[in-house]
């Protein structure tokens, strides 16, 4: 499908940048700040930076050809592909053509409606588990203990075991390494040294990897050895086939298990902070929360049945990933000669979607930085409900999920664990602010940095 829209309007304008590096110097000191002030220029921005030709669209009715309509012009392109090799990973978050669709047809089973309600329990208890390790009174790193919850409630309801100690702190440290080696040597300063100069955190993330496949090996046969016939995701790729009837190589399953093992907890653990920090600097949204779970659960914590009835829950995380998306940017390229938005795009020109600026857009959004949670909700009391798309605004003016055939395959069990986990911390603690701002940095998520909270339970 062609862009009806003619090819000959004028370039698209953008930063100029210093000669021969263009805005590299910008995009590894502050990736957000500079999307954000390139929407200055207009809803469809040229610049370079690494060496690369990039047009960026703020436009949401561009998103959405990029991701939707037009999908098949466009692949995630050599930006994220050179990230999967940096980062020694490929599976279905990277894969392309058939063998993306063999592969997300393969593990698309353990997200499904009815999959995800089996987790919520999981979710809870998990939840509860973290919050009887703290004190009253406590001081918490809340990132640092949201990573450890969401990653214990991955491993029991994808995984169907439990992580002991050891192996969990195994895949936080390579989680925490690879953050630090993506802030610094991917998108920051250390990206313009060569290859060859040495790195400590190179090192260290290069010995936490390998520390991780280890342990994906081990998960593997340990699973193969116990005969188990579930459909958990783990007992999924250790013995299962795709649906041609081959079965994935050791590589393939190595490479599923460590995305999931990345994006099926650092994602929603960000959320959860920022979810978190917000709604303690909002006495209002937190006295309507606790009306909603006073009405909805009483004295009992959240179940998978109370989900449609937390409307004000779902609303602050929609909130907190509208201000802080845990992706902020997602990239693609054209196959071929196309054009959006009337310009023209060849192939080796990155296109960049920042959902971070989209997101805070005034055009889109009233008091763009400000946290709303009521924008997203029609009514009050125990009759409101979530409007997604309020006041009539694009549909593409907010994908913290990304879109079309790529969205994010755990949607719905982020969206899921973010509601239930919120609902049962909220009824169980209050968290107090104790890092009054946060300092964003992009590594693998939208880091917070550190934000520490005091505990009050309830």
């Amino acid at each position: 499908m062609s862009d009806p829209r003619p090819t000959s309007s004028a370039p698209a304008s953008g930063p100029r940048g210093l000669p021969l590096i263009g805005s590299t110097l910008s995009f590894a000191h502050d990736p957000v700040s500079l999307l954000e002030s390139n929407a200055e220029y207009g809803d469809v921005v040229r610049y370079e930076a690494f060496g690369r030709d990039l047009v960026a669209f703020y436009d949401p009715g561009h998103v959405e050809q990029v991701l939707v309509s037009r999908s098949d012009e466009f692949w995630r392109g050599e930006f994220e592909h050179e990230f999967s090799d940096v980062i020694d990973i490929e599976g279905v978050l990277f894969a392309e053509g058939d063998e993306w669709k063999r592969q997300r047809l393969m593990l698309q089973s353990a997200f499904t409606p009815d999959m995800i309600r089996t987790y919520a329990d999981a979710m809870v208890d998990e939840t509860v588990r973290a919050i009887d390790g703290w004190a009253d009174g406590e001081v918490v790193d809340l990132e640092e203990e949201l990573s450890a919850l969401t990653l214990a409630v991955l491993a029991r309801s994808l995984f169907d075991l439990e992580l002991d100690e050891d192996r969990g702190d195994r895949v936080r440290r390579w989680v925490h390494a690879m953050s630090e080696y993506t802030a610094r040597e991917v998108f920051g300063a250390g990206a313009l040294l060569p290859a060859w100069v040495p790195s400590r955190t190179a090192r260290e993330f290069d010995r936490a990897t390998a520390d991780v496949r280890s342990l994906v090996e081990e998960l593997v046969a340990e699973r193969r050895a116990s005969g188990a016939d579930g459909n958990d995701l783990l007992t999924l790729l250790s013995t299962g086939e795709y649906p041609d009837g081959t079965s994935p190589s050791s590589e393939e399953i190595g490479d599923q298990l460590m995305t999931f093992l990345l994006a099926g907890h650092e994602t929603t653990a960000t959320a959860l902070t920022y979810a978190c920090w917000l709604l303690a600097g909002d006495d209002g949204t937190r006295e309507r929360l606790e009306s909603e779970l006073e009405t909805v659960c009483g004295d009992r914590d959240p179940t998978f049945a109370d989900l449609p009835d937390l409307a004000v829950t779902e609303a602050i995380g929609r909130e907190a990933m509208r201000l802080y998306p845990p992706l902020p940017f997602l990239h693609r390229e054209p196959h071929e000669v196309t054009s959006v938005g009337g310009h023209r795009i060849s192939p080796g020109t990155t296109v960049q979607l920042p959902m971070y600026a989209i997101h805070r857009d005034e055009r889109w959004w009233d008091d763009s930085d400000e946290f709303r949670p009521g924008r997203w909700l029609e009514g009050d009391g125990s009759d409101a409900t979530v409007v997604a798309d309020p006041d009539d605004r694009p549909e593409y003016a907010y994908f913290p999920f990304g879109g079309g055939p790529r969205h994010c395959i755990g949607m719905r069990f982020a969206m899921t664990e973010l509601q239930l986990t919120l609902a049962t911390l909220a009824r169980r603690v209050d968290l107090e602010r104790v890092t009054e701002s946060v300092e964003t940095d992009v590594g693998i998520t939208l880091d917070p940095g550190l934000v520490e909270m005091r505990v009050r339970k309830r």
